[in-house]
């Protein structure tokens, strides 16, 4: 099911995927133990909803199943210091590197900082340690800057480099404990800014039960960027154009899933970015060029580049039967491609049911299984 306008059509205005959320809903640490959060059950074939704990989620997978994980790492890329050449506060954001060691950066200052400038950077326990120079700002006015340093960049990051809560969460500032928390226990590829936060429910035992009872558990990777989060500007979605994101997922894990479909399991995956992955693959042609619809008949193969892919009604999804994910902001793309997968009407009855029993959102919140 679609949201739908007066003309039986999706609708397309950003304003119908807004919701009032109490602010002491917002989940400022995790608990505890990861299992323990709250996991609302979806039936989308009889629009049943049950409440669950992450801790008891085998119940609802069976043998034969496929588990999706996004394995991506978060990195330390929040970055703060001061302008050489004023003493000015500085703020940054690490978004990725290229071959020449040369990184983009989104920058926060007073006044505009120019190529040539330098920024002393202080490291999480307050001492100023390294610099970075300014090279370029990029037409979408980050900044192009260089390390002053022989360090390679992610040893470089975890010197200097704060984990990149998100703003809602003590208004972005990090704690020590954020640096295990805000990370899946199966993180493996560096590259991420954001945690793929569905799999933040999970502790190694619970996957070890999950594969102990004939569940597959597949590991792809989508290194989630700033356009997962950048706030939709336009009126209308089909006028926002997502941030490319690099995505991976090899011959092993499209095997796996194709043996999971002709044995009549379920692909079930962790997180929208996860989604996001399987979906590239399964629509991409084979020069590389993704069909946002779905309306094709691609077949699933392995893919490893740039993903813009944007999940909005009418999409019709060709690689995910489930689907575990967090609560999203209000007009994200996140729960733009929730409300597609899960069905419109249900989606929003579900979020207004969360909000009821006091679910835990965002981030570090509470979950819903999508089945």
């Amino acid at each position: 099911m679609t949201t739908e306008n007066n003309s039986g059509g999706p609708v397309d205005d950003l304003s119908a995927y807004d919701y009032t959320l109490p602010e002491e809903l917002i989940a400022q640490m995790p608990l505890r133990r990861r299992t323990d959060a709250r996991m609302m059950v979806i039936h989308r074939d009889t629009g049943q909803i049950e409440h669950s704990y992450v801790r008891d989620i085998a119940k609802y997978f069976r043998a034969g199943d496929v588990l999706v994980l996004n394995n991506t790492k978060v990195v330390p890329a929040r970055l703060i210091g001061r302008r050489v050449k004023t003493g000015g506060k500085w703020e940054g954001l690490f978004l990725r590197f290229d071959s020449h060691g040369i990184w983009e950066v989104m920058s926060k200052t007073r006044g505009k900082i120019l190529p040539g400038e330098e920024i002393l950077l202080e490291d999480s326990d307050g001492g100023q340690t390294q610099k970075l120079r300014v090279y370029a700002r990029t037409p979408e006015k980050t900044l192009l800057v260089q390390p002053l340093t022989s360090f390679d960049t992610y040893t470089f990051l975890n010197k200097v480099g704060w984990v990149p809560i998100p703003p809602y969460i003590r208004s972005g500032r990090m704690i020590p404990e954020d640096r295990e928390n805000y990370q899946t226990v199966y993180a493996r590829t560096p590259g991420a800014i954001a945690a793929p936060t569905a799999g933040l429910h999970f502790s190694k035992e619970l996957l070890a039960k999950i594969a102990d009872m004939g569940v597959t558990l597949c590991p792809v990777t989508l290194h989630v960027g700033a356009g997962t989060f950048r706030p939709i500007k336009t009126e209308k979605i089909s006028q926002h154009q997502m941030h490319e994101e690099f995505a991976t997922i090899d011959q092993k894990a499209v095997d796996t899933i194709l043996r999971c479909r002709a044995r009549g399991g379920r692909v079930i995956a962790v997180g929208t970015t996860s989604v996001r992955t399987l979906e590239s693959a399964a629509n991409a042609s084979p020069d590389g060029k993704i069909d946002s619809t779905g309306n094709n008949d691609y077949p699933l193969r392995p893919f490893s580049g740039p993903t813009d892919l944007f999940i909005r009604p009418p999409y019709r999804f060709k690689a995910v039967d489930a689907l575990l994910t967090n609560f999203h902001l209000p007009k994200s793309t996140p729960l733009i491609l929730v409300r597609t997968f899960g069905g419109d009407e249900l989606m929003k009855r579900a979020y207004d049911e969360a909000i009821r029993y006091d679910y835990r959102f965002y981030s570090y919140g509470d979950c819903m299984l999508i089945l």
